[in-house]
């Protein structure tokens, strides 16, 4: 009996502790509050501001998972302190849905200002959104 919690205590701790570690530093997700579900399939572009040039230039282009997740921009190892914006390309998932939707895409400038893990989420309806920094 004591192996056998043991056992499962390891694998729970070790499940917590995995869950915790990032390898990469920027992570979103959208949740599609008209239906209360993640959107899925949404293309969500990376961008960097050039301090000298004022220029974006894109880092990476990713599509979000069947939970409305992109865990992977960013690599801590190649990550520069600067300004980003996250492009957000709504306008086909809500084809896809059937809905009219008033925003084509949604634009997020944010700032990354050291080493922790940044997470920017929206929350999307067809004609409105918000959006906040998580962890």
């Amino acid at each position: 009996m004591k192996k056998i919690l043991f056992s499962f205590l390891f694998s729970v701790l070790t499940t917590l502790a995995f869950a915790q570690t990032h390898t990469h530093q920027l992570s979103s997700h959208i949740l599609d509050i008209s239906t209360g579900k993640p959107a899925v399939g949404v293309t969500v572009k990376l961008e960097k501001l050039h301090d000298k040039t004022k220029a974006w230039s894109q880092v990476d282009v990713k599509t979000t998972d069947e939970n409305g997740r992109i865990k992977d921009f960013l690599d801590y190892k190649k990550t520069e302190k600067g300004i980003y914006r996250l492009t957000f390309l709504v306008d086909d998932y809500f084809k896809t849905q059937k809905v009219d939707s008033f925003y084509p895409f949604i634009e997020v400038v944010f700032q990354i200002k050291d080493q922790d893990h940044y997470h920017v989420p929206i929350t999307l309806s067809p004609y409105g959104y918000s959006t906040y920094r998580g962890n």
